[in-house]
């Protein structure tokens, strides 16, 4: 009972923070981390531990998944070499950096062990990067890198950190003999993902009723990235290929009311589980205080400070070097530069904001001509729908009622044909959503 307490006190108490830091206009995940640490070092509270695999189910899969519904693919398509920048080679660099760095400071321990220490702390956290992008409002082209870089990145640090993890307990470590494995694990999440989303969005239709709906999301939300573990597969590339997958289907094989309904109940969630998250983050510090000897607290907090620098200092250091690559080679080839060709300022916006804390605004002031460019396809969306009602638009409820269907399979096959994009299109999805439902009163 005392837990259940404690529980509610940090949520009540999670909430006064997400406020005040709204109202201070800095990212909560911020403020929610520093409360966690004051409440860890008061002394007499309980402990609240949540074991390593429960965490990643509970928290990750359905933040990612809410992620990856919400994300572009023709987005992360077009900006697929940065973020792969960032998701193989970043994480691939600090991996190593960290390595280093730690068998610098303690040469007794295993370079394996090291490895997987770095492949820990490698990737920037993808609950926070999508709890803070929600706050600010960066240009198209960063918040989609970043978008793509958080769902992906932990795949890639695991696969590393598992490798690593076997090469400590058999002793020794044959790079070929990993390779084969990895890929498949790849692949074979990208194909259960594919499949598990077409047959769960075809089984999600054919319920009516709103809360049975939502109920049913998420636990198949869990129970694909529990499926995934048991196979062996990569629960994040799982999950993410079932998200992207599943939030392509047409608008019109979902009940409107379900719709509104689970996406409004999806909002809420994440956010509690960001407030839980980074709150739980702050209150690891007394565990990890109480299982270190006095004398031990100096030794390792210094190297925790030498791979907080590390990580800190590789990430812009490898982002400012592909976009000075990206651009001397523009000028190789004499190609003039784009909307969306990396700049010495977008790439150290990206640099910093490796998602331990996002916390400049200095990214609203980077011109974002994609913004205006999603206006005009959203603006233009709106435009071809009406031409297409024609005489019929009508405030008359029984009309546009009618209209709602055809302006839906217009919407649909405006995505389809290029002519607007994944945000454009929700966004007038969502307008036909309260459309519709406001004919029903």
């Amino acid at each position: 009972m005392v837990t259940f307490e404690t529980l509610l006190a940090l949520l009540f108490g999670a909430a006064l923070l997400s406020m005040l830091a709204r109202a201070m206009r800095m990212p909560y995940p911020t403020l929610l981390a520093l409360g966690g640490v004051g409440v860890a070092l008061v002394p007499g509270l309980p402990r609240l531990e949540i074991p390593p695999d429960l965490i990643l189910a509970l928290f990750v899969a359905p933040i990612l998944l809410d992620a990856a519904h919400d994300a572009s693919l023709r987005d992360m398509k077009r900006y697929w070499r940065p973020a792969m920048s960032l998701v193989l080679v970043a994480v691939g660099l600090m991996t190593a950096a960290v390595a280093f760095a730690v068998r610098w400071f303690l040469p007794d321990m295993p370079w394996a062990a090291a490895i997987a220490l770095g492949a820990l702390v490698a990737p920037p956290d993808a609950v926070a990067a999508l709890a803070v992008m929600k706050q600010v409002t960066p240009p198209h082209r960063i918040r989609t890198v970043l978008e793509t870089e958080s769902l992906l990145n932990d795949a890639s640090s695991l696969l590393i950190y598992k490798v690593a993890v076997a090469a400590v307990v058999t002793g020794s470590f044959v790079l070929s003999d990993a390779v084969l494995p990895l890929l498949m694990v790849f692949f074979g999440s990208v194909i259960a993902g594919w499949i598990l989303a077409r047959l769960v969005v075809s089984f999600v239709a054919r319920i009516t009723d709103a809360p049975t709906a939502t109920v049913v999301q998420f636990v198949t939300t869990f129970s694909v990235w529990l499926l995934a573990e048991r196979l062996g597969l990569s629960g994040v590339v799982t999950i993410v290929v079932f998200g992207l997958t599943a939030a392509r289907r047409a608008s019109s094989m979902d009940a409107v009311h379900v719709r509104v309904t689970s996406f409004a109940t999806w909002e809420t969630l994440t956010f509690v589980l960001n407030v839980l998250a980074f709150t739980l983050i702050g209150l690891q510090l007394r565990p990890i205080l109480d299982g270190l000897a006095h004398s031990q607290r100096v030794e390792w907090l210094l190297v925790a400070g030498v791979v907080l620098v590390v990580v800190v200092i590789v990430r812009p250091a490898w982002v400012l070097t592909h976009a000075l690559v990206a651009r001397m080679l523009m000028k190789v080839r004499h190609e003039k530069p784009r909307a969306s060709s990396p700049t010495v300022k977008s790439a150290l916006a990206v640099g910093w904001a490796g998602m331990r804390g996002i916390v400049s605004r200095e990214l609203d002031q980077i011109q974002d001509p994609a913004a205006d460019r999603l206006k005009l396809q959203y603006q233009s969306a709106l435009s071809s729908l009406r031409d297409r009602d024609g005489p019929r638009a009508s405030p008359d409820n029984r009309l546009r009622q009618r209209v709602v269907p055809f302006a839906r399979l217009a919407l649909t096959r405006l995505r389809a044909t290029g002519e607007i994009g994944d945000e454009a299109y929700r966004r007038v999805e969502q307008e036909l959503d309260w459309v519709e439902l406001g004919t029903r009163w």
